[in-house]
């Protein structure tokens, strides 16, 4: 009787021991399905989309923006803020050798009678751009913006450079080239390239040429094509990249806090090193230059500087305002600022 008693007590423990274990290889079954693709444990597959998560993780630390660019497919973003179309920039444009799988391009256009019919121009050179045949020549992504601030009532290139005018133009463009920035970046971003809308001329190379010096901040040195007496000429056109002098720093101090410092006006004396006037026919382009302030006629910067707070200010920042006002934000960010003063690129003469 007591033999039998204990059996029957064994074969309940098995029992339980067995329903115990059935639940655990159920419990990890379901588990593991859920962790698991089914195609991978052998069910029937899933319809792609239902696989796909419904989120992109970017782990920031793996966007580079190296001295070897285009062999580690590293994204480009070309923002050109365009008042109006030049075919010679839109012609350039595409003539750039880096991949143009790799480059996004976004461009605003003011919301005024002149972006109009700059929109129209510009729509019609990417529509027929982007549905050529030659996919291969594509560019990844192209963004066009109309402006919601206001825009400069003139255009034409004396009114554009008069000391009047610059301080409203500038703080404008800031603007301008913030929202094109801020809408436009990606997170797969390692480079901005800014190129203005009547620079119409650079080497074909320029984004391998630039990235390949590894710099925070880099600006080519922008110069003009002129005719005199029927002669072809060329001269300083960008005064904005400059080396800092102890007689911009005594004008400062004494200007209120929204007055700004202007380059390039005889009212204004500075006394600065202007990168435009230290061309070399005879230097090497790959000569650098640290500098204090930058244009933006052809301005390469490392994304991650933008990624850190450093904007085009809108506003007196150290007396300094837009591309300018740039560089002393990149400056208190620690990054450093570098010009090519034997690298040029070429403005459209109006």
């Amino acid at each position: 009787m007591i033999a039998k008693l204990q059996q029957s007590r064994n074969t309940r423990s098995y029992v339980t021991t067995g329903a115990l274990l059935a639940c655990g290889y159920l419990f990890l079954y379901v588990l593991f399905s859920v962790l698991v693709p089914q195609q991978a444990i052998g069910s029937a597959k899933l319809p792609k989309k239902s696989l796909e998560a419904p989120f992109t993780i970017y782990p920031m630390d793996n966007i580079k923006a190296t001295s070897n660019a285009e062999a580690n497919k590293e994204k480009i973003l070309v923002l050109t803020p365009m008042a109006r179309f030049y075919q010679g920039y839109w012609d350039n444009l595409v003539s750039l050798t880096y991949p143009h799988s790799l480059i996004d391009v976004g461009f605003i256009v003011p919301n005024d009678a002149q972006g109009d019919a700059t929109l129209v121009q510009l729509n019609a050179a990417v529509k027929k751009y982007q549905t050529s045949s030659d996919k291969s020549s594509h560019f990844r992504k192209i963004t066009i913006l109309r402006q919601d601030t206001p825009s400069p009532q003139s255009q034409n290139e004396a009114d554009r450079h008069a000391l009047a005018f610059q301080k409203e133009r500038r703080s404008l463009m800031s603007l301008s080239r913030n929202s094109l920035l801020f809408t436009t970046i990606q997170a797969d971003t390692s480079w901005v390239f800014w190129l203005d809308a009547d620079v119409v001329e650079t080497p074909p190379t320029i984004l391998q040429d630039m990235t390949k010096r590894d710099v925070d901040v880099l600006v080519a040195n922008c110069w003009q094509r002129y005719v005199e007496n029927g002669e072809s000429k060329s001269r300083p056109y960008d005064f904005n990249s400059w080396i800092d002098s102890e007689a911009a720093h005594e004008l400062a101090n004494q200007m209120g806090p929204d007055d700004i410092l202007l380059e390039g006006y005889a009212e204004m004396a500075t006394y600065r090193t202007l990168m435009a006037k230290l061309y070399s026919p005879t230097g090497s382009t790959s000569d650098l230059l640290e500098l204090d302030g930058v244009g933006a006629t052809a301005l390469l910067v490392k994304a991650d500087v933008h990624r850190d707070g450093a904007i085009f200010p809108p506003f007196a920042f150290y007396h300094l305002i837009e591309s300018e006002g740039f560089a002393k934000m990149a400056k208190r960010l620690n990054y450093k600022v570098y010009g090519l003063p034997n690298y040029l690129v070429y403005h459209y003469n109006e």
